[in-house]
């Protein structure tokens, strides 16, 4: 009897390790630098839209966040912002990049536990030289068939990558932290997309659950992996 499920994909950042609070920490000190500039909210919400105005040239990732606070910065302060709070703001980003991964709860455990059985793939967006870093830096990076690092995640993308790496989307399983990215647009290639949720995730990455769908899961952490995998066999 032949499986249902032959491919396995993990997404990295806030499903494998942790991402998103090391960029609520950066934005918090944009917030300080600018205090006699602009309140926080206010700031919060000009820096997301510098941040969705940008992605299509810089894509997702640390430097592309750097660059559109620092447009930000000019915005508000009109061009006067001083030279100290960009020297602050590239050195905050400087630190993102050398920032030590830290594993997840359960994660190194369900990766492992999948490869045992099934293909294996690590699928993320983001700067290439920085998910490499942090993949390196994981660990885990043995343990993966395939890693695809992509600029966005799409049904056709998740469609193209399930068919290069194993029997199609139909037969493949994307694990993320991501509504919008890791699993809407899986389930509508046909896959099985499972939502492991993370305390903070970026505003862009929200999207309404496909609730009614029949490969759509919810799992409370990493650890519920293999048992699910397992159960769909």
């Amino acid at each position: 009897m032949s499986r249902i499920l032959t491919t396995i994909a993990f997404d990295a950042d806030d499903t494998l390790w942790h991402n998103e609070r090391f960029f609520k920490l950066t934005q918090a000190h944009f917030q300080d630098l600018l205090a006699d500039y602009a309140d926080p909210d206010h700031l919060a919400e000009r820096l997301l839209e510098a941040e969705k105005r940008n992605i299509g040239q810089y894509g997702f990732g640390i430097k592309g966040f750097v660059l559109s606070m620092i447009e930000t910065a000019i915005d508000v302060t009109e061009d006067r912002v001083p030279a100290r709070v960009i020297r602050s703001l590239i050195e905050a980003g400087q630190d993102m990049l050398r920032h030590p991964i830290e594993l997840l709860p359960h994660a190194a455990e369900a990766v492992a536990a999948v490869a045992e059985t099934h293909t294996v793939l690590l699928v993320t967006k983001g700067d290439l030289l920085d998910q490499e870093r942090k993949l390196a830096q994981s660990g885990l990076g043995e343990m993966f068939d395939g890693v695809e690092i992509v600029s966005a995640k799409t049904t056709p993308i998740y469609a193209e990558i399930f068919a290069r790496h194993g029997d199609g989307a139909e037969r493949a399983m994307m694990i993320g932290n991501s509504m919008k990215s890791d699993v809407v647009p899986v389930v509508q290639a046909g896959g099985w997309g499972v939502y492991v949720p993370h305390g903070l995730t970026w505003e862009i990455e929200h999207a309404a659950p496909p609730t009614g769908a029949a490969r759509y899961r919810e799992l409370s952490d990493l650890g519920a992996v293999p048992a699910l995998v397992a159960e769909i066999g």
